[in-house]
């Protein structure tokens, strides 16, 4: 089976992730790991994979490992394949038929004020960041075209992450991120942190302008220094001859600009698996804040929703305990003929509501283009 043939064969309830170097596609379920202790997930995958050629674990964590559990799957048949996107960008776009009902939570209005409230909390806590996330609920008069929707999202999104993943009770995670939490393939370990983010433009002169002032923001830079501290610091006890450039490169998807940073590693301990790594790296301030504990309750009191899955991590793993792990962000979850959208951003002191809020609407159209909506 081929990259393409991969989009083709998807239903809702498979796992699908594809990246600039493969596509894994897993189908069925022979076993399922569920629980909130992710190191105790990180052993018994590897020792329930043990003995057999070519098994994965597939799946997702949740934003708060604490109080929601990790959901694997070990497919019935995977199908490893070549890029997706090559193959995909020939294909037509599928046409997605409008939701009847689109709800803002919470309003835009209330979500400026949100970033208010968290800037002026900084301050009296003495953190350094915190991550606030807003939503969009769309209803459908049927079931949410899932296979269209990522069907479109591979079209769309050459480069970075794209995913389907099954979640408890018959519900999927579907999105296209543009960032690595981490990977192990041997002792080489990679996490690719982005953080500072600035909207692209149609327009050639203005697109490249957000990108010059978002490369010159040193608000934006505050922001990623904290980020690519933290990964670093985790990251530490568990690698020798770790790799970090002096400053952030620009990266770009389809409807965004970021700064990010490829920090690489040598893993000490062979039986470190990339799901203890991300286990120990999530949730980081990229998608949190810092200090965690803090921006975790943070967050609790200012965000009207539970963000489940969002913001939590996707990927896979093997028998060998290599795999990647993808921060789930510019995603959202399915649920028959609903479909909740998330978008967030990273608060600092200096942060400005209205651009905040204006971030989180750019960040929404990686969804919204995929099902042909501009809102």
């Amino acid at each position: 089976m081929d990259a393409r043939e991969t989009l083709e064969e998807y239903t809702p309830g498979d796992f699908y992730f594809a990246t600039s170097r493969h596509t894994i596609f897993g189908s069925g379920s022979r076993l399922t790991f569920t629980g909130t202790d992710v190191p105790a997930l990180g052993d018994a995958v590897p020792a329930a994979l043990a003995g057999t050629s070519g098994s994965l674990a597939v799946g997702v964590l949740p934003f708060d490992t604490t109080a929601t559990p990790g959901h694997l799957v070990v497919p019935e048949a995977v199908q490893v394949a070549a890029p997706a996107h090559p193959a995909a960008a020939d294909l037509p776009r599928m046409t997605v038929d409008g939701p009847d009902v689109v709800r803002a939570v919470p309003e835009p209005v209330d979500h400026a004020e949100a970033v208010a409230r968290a800037v002026r909390a900084l301050s009296d806590r003495g953190m350094r960041k915190v991550v606030l996330a807003r939503a969009l609920d769309l209803e459908f008069s049927g079931e949410v075209p899932v296979k269209a929707v990522l069907h479109n999202l591979v079209k769309d999104n050459p480069h970075g992450y794209t995913f389907a993943a099954a979640l408890p009770g018959g519900r999927s995670l579907i999105g296209a991120t543009p960032e690595l939490l981490v990977s192990r393939s041997g002792r080489r370990v990679v996490s690719h942190p982005h953080a500072g983010s600035a909207p692209r433009s149609a327009d050639p002169v203005t697109d490249r302008e957000n990108a010059e002032r978002l490369a010159a923001s040193r608000k934006d830079h505050v922001e990623h220094a904290v980020l690519t501290e933290a990964i670093v610091e985790t990251l530490r006890p568990f690698c020798r001859d770790l790799h970090v450039p002096r400053t952030p490169s620009l990266v770009s998807t389809p409807t965004m600009w970021h700064l990010s940073t490829m920090v690489t590693g040598e893993l000490t301990d062979p039986d470190v698996t990339a799901l203890h790594l991300a286990g120990a790296l999530h949730p980081t301030p990229a998608i949190c804040g810092s200090p965690t504990e803090d921006a975790r309750q943070l967050v609790g009191e200012l965000e009207p929703f539970d963000r489940g899955y969002y913001a939590g991590t996707v990927g896979w793993m093997d028998a060998n305990g290599d795999g990647e792990w993808a921060v789930s962000i510019r995603c959202a979850e399915v649920s028959a003929s609903r479909l909740r959208l998330y978008a967030g951003g990273g608060i600092v002191p200096a942060s400005d509501p209205k651009a905040e809020l204006d971030e989180t609407s750019a960040k929404f159209q990686t969804l919204l283009r995929a099902m042909g909506l501009e809102l």
